[in-house]
């Protein structure tokens, strides 16, 4: 049985062991309420771990490192600030639970915001994700209430055993507004909306390019939507008539993934419809699932691709901008389904055109995608299968589609490797 308290008399200090690991849910499943009150009491506190994936929110800065040792999944969203100063976890979010499960990744109190429901137990509402790991593994729970949450179905569910400390109350959510594309990210997306045919199922995730493609697929009909994480588009495309979620192979008529990163909207859209099924990453990312589905086509984008095919989505210039996160579940759940594939796709350049982001080498960057596993490559200038292409074939390939301005450097590279 869970104790009760207010916010007020929330004190850490009480609750922590030296050296304790804090984790919370990532993007909206944040419990803001309480991450803040961790933050403000950080001197009375003997030196613990912030363990976090991505963060929407204004949680986490440079000054915290000197109080909180900080260990992340990634250096997504609002990360970027303090990743310099944190220890990287490079690991596929599909293996989060396991390793949490062996103690390879230990997190001691987990932080989390709950809904709670007519029987007595409670819904996380906006994410599921690795969320059941951290609250099965943690020595301690404890939950926020939050009453805006939307009530919904699949690996949201929480035990009233589960929780230890109950805190109330608090009403807030982040928002995560789709952004804007631009013009070139619009571009690509048309290429990668050529590619997928109706009654397809597609995996999209959240940013530009995801939001440009799902503007790219509206007159599309039929699509089912299995995905790590969705975002408001999602609504916008079921109130198209686009995603119907008919022809999935499995969850049937329903929107399989393990976030909400949007707004009101999608929540609200989560809860009326009950279209939406919340599942953990060992569901959402598992390729015995995603193999299953229906011309499954994984859409995710790096930050660089060298002329092998071998795929940087971590690492731009000396900074972590990026993560592993799902990115090679999703491509190799893509080319294992029958009818599917695999897209990765990105803008040929920086936004100053003064940098390709297809190059001659990763030059000492992590490789997040093996060229083994990539399949198609996508930029506003086209489109390249590599599947199953020589070395030579694929940097053909890809200098084709990489913007004008730096085919002949790229070119010149091959000839000097002896390729071209």
């Amino acid at each position: 049985m869970s104790r009760t308290i207010p916010l007020q008399q929330l004190r850490f200090a009480e609750l922590l062991f030296k050296d304790d690991v804090i984790g919370w849910p990532q993007g909206p499943g944040e419990p803001l309420a309480l991450t803040e009150a961790l933050v403000e009491q950080r001197a009375e506190l003997e030196s613990p771990t912030l363990f976090f994936g991505l963060s929407s929110s204004s949680t986490l800065r440079p000054e915290l490192a000197e109080h909180f040792r900080l260990r992340a999944l990634n250096g997504a969203g609002s990360n970027r600030r303090v990743t310099s100063l944190a220890d990287i976890v490079p690991c596929h979010v599909s293996t989060v639970p396991a390793l949490m499960r062996s103690g390879q990744l230990r997190v001691d109190v987990a932080l989390i915001q709950v809904r709670p429901l007519p029987t007595g137990d409670y819904t996380l509402g906006v994410i599921s994700d690795f969320t059941q790991a951290l609250i099965r593994h943690a020595r301690l729970v404890i939950a926020l209430v939050n009453p805006k949450l939307p009530i919904v179905r699949g690996d949201a569910w929480v035990g009233s055993d589960d929780i230890d400390v109950l805190v109330e109350s608090d009403d807030r959510l982040i928002d995560m507004p789709d952004p804007e594309p631009t013009a070139v990210e619009r571009a690509v997306a048309q290429q990668v909306a050529a590619l997928i045919p109706d009654r397809a199922t597609v995996q999209l995730g959240v940013g530009t390019l995801p939001a440009a493609v799902a503007g790219a697929l509206s007159q599309h009909r039929d699509l089912g939507v299995h995905s790590g994480v969705v975002s408001d588009v999602l609504v916008d495309l079921v109130e198209l008539g686009v995603v119907t979620n008919a022809y999935k192979g499995r969850d049937t008529g329903r929107t399989v993934t393990g976030g909400l990163f949007g707004t009101q909207r999608l929540r609200d859209f989560a809860e009326r419809s009950g279209a939406i099924e919340m599942r953990g990453v060992e569901y959402t990312h598992h390729i015995a699932v995603t193999a299953s589905l229906s011309q499954f086509h994984s859409i995710n984008s790096v930050i660089e691709i060298d002329l092998s095919g071998q795929a940087n989505a971590e690492i731009a210039g000396d900074r972590y901008l990026g993560a592993v996160g799902g990115q090679v579940d999703f491509v190799r759940g893509g080319v294992a389904s029958v009818g599917g594939c695999s897209i990765i796709a990105f803008p040929s350049a920086t936004p100053d055109g003064r940098h390709s982001r297809i190059v001659a080498s990763l030059n000492g960057h992590p490789v997040t995608t093996a060229r083994s596993d990539v399949d198609i490559v996508v930029t506003e200038y086209g489109v390249a299968h590599l599947r199953g292409c020589s070395l030579r074939e694929r940097a053909r390939q890809l200098v084709d589609i990489a913007h004008p301005d730096h085919r002949d450097s790229l070119s010149r590279a091959l000839h000097e490797k002896g390729v071209a």
